[in-house]
């Protein structure tokens, strides 16, 4: 499996459909805050404003663009300029228009000229899960022409999002909420490859030696990894290699594989019923207690503690 699939996949990724909305203009709503999730708008038909945060310039959004935000800021959605104020909570708009989840939020001016529909939503992944890819990424990422930019398959399925979300087809929603999990993926890709490459972290994945390493490290986290063997994956000295690595990751190598290999073992001690010990050889430690201490070093709590906590609902020492 490639990097950013295992990492997706470790952290849980799952879509929420919220709505697919048909706004005419005047219109302005804030969308408050939400911790732990990145939220989209995707311009389905017309344009719109968003404004994420207070006092950030507001960015325009065309048909067939894609805004992320990735750590769920409160922002404001609105039809235009001179429309931004008076803002109105999204919770008065549902209260208003009386809409109960399904089907399309109408809001806005009866018989305006012009209208805006999105389909809204959000990504998240297990509160506990970790990366740093995810603690790298921009406030937003706004992506134009999303469909074209990403690839024909992707137009065609950004419109069956539209045309399924919200429509009361039977198993629309589902379909929808389906291939929405894809945007966030491809979204991400395509800011790893064209925006990006520059950015801490973010250039780790652009720089094809320090790539390769990375993904034999996704393919095998129970491997021995040493300094050694890994700057021979990325065909560099050990001081070159882990000085640019470092520089890229912001921590050293064997501390990166150390921190995937916790999330693997967090996610085995969650998910199943294994030994402690099988858990520990699965992700390359050749003791129970060796593993115990790695683990209560990175999550300061002991993995059977963890275990019981998370999945028995014992309360926190």
């Amino acid at each position: 499996m490639d990097v950013l699939s295992d990492i997706l996949g470790k952290l849980k990724l799952m879509s929420a459909l919220y709505f697919r909305t048909e706004f005419t203009s005047p219109w302005s709503i804030r969308v408050p805050d939400y911790e732990s999730v990145a939220r989209f708008h995707y311009v389905h038909r017309g344009s719109c404003l968003v404004r994420i945060g207070l006092s950030d310039e507001p960015v325009h959004l065309a048909q067939g663009d894609l805004v992320i935000i990735t750590r769920g800021a409160s922002h404001t959605l609105f039809s235009s300029v001179e429309a931004e104020h008076p803002i109105v909570p999204l919770d008065r708009v549902l209260a208003e228009t009386g809409f109960s989840g399904s089907g399309t939020l109408v809001y806005g001016a009866n018989n305006a000229s012009q209208d805006t529909q999105l389909v809204c939503g959000h990504f998240s992944f297990d509160p506990n899960a970790h990366h740093p890819l995810l603690d790298a990424l921009p406030k937003f990422i706004h992506i134009k022409d999303y469909g074209v930019e990403a690839a024909d398959w992707m137009e065609s399925t950004l419109r069956v999002i539209g045309a399924e979300a919200g429509r009361e087809n039977m198993g629309g929603d589902l379909i929808a909420l389906k291939m929405s999990e894809i945007i966030f993926a491809q979204a991400l890709r395509h800011y790893l490859r064209h925006v990006g490459s520059d950015e801490p972290v973010l250039a780790a994945f652009a720089d094809e030696r320090i790539a390769q390493v990375l993904k034999a490290i996704h393919d095998d986290a129970s491997y021995p990894w040493t300094l050694d063997n890994l700057a021979k994956i990325a065909g560099l000295s050990r001081t070159t290699f882990a000085t640019t690595f470092s520089n890229y990751m912001s921590t050293t190598p064997l501390g990166y594989v150390t921190q995937w290999r916790m999330q693997i073992a967090r996610q085995l001690l969650l998910e199943t019923r294994d030994p402690i010990i099988k858990i520990a050889e699965s992700v390359g430690y050749q003791s129970e207690a060796a593993f115990g201490r790695a683990f209560k070093r990175y999550f300061d709590i002991a993995p059977a503690r963890y275990r019981r906590q998370h999945v028995e609902g014992e309360g926190p020492a």
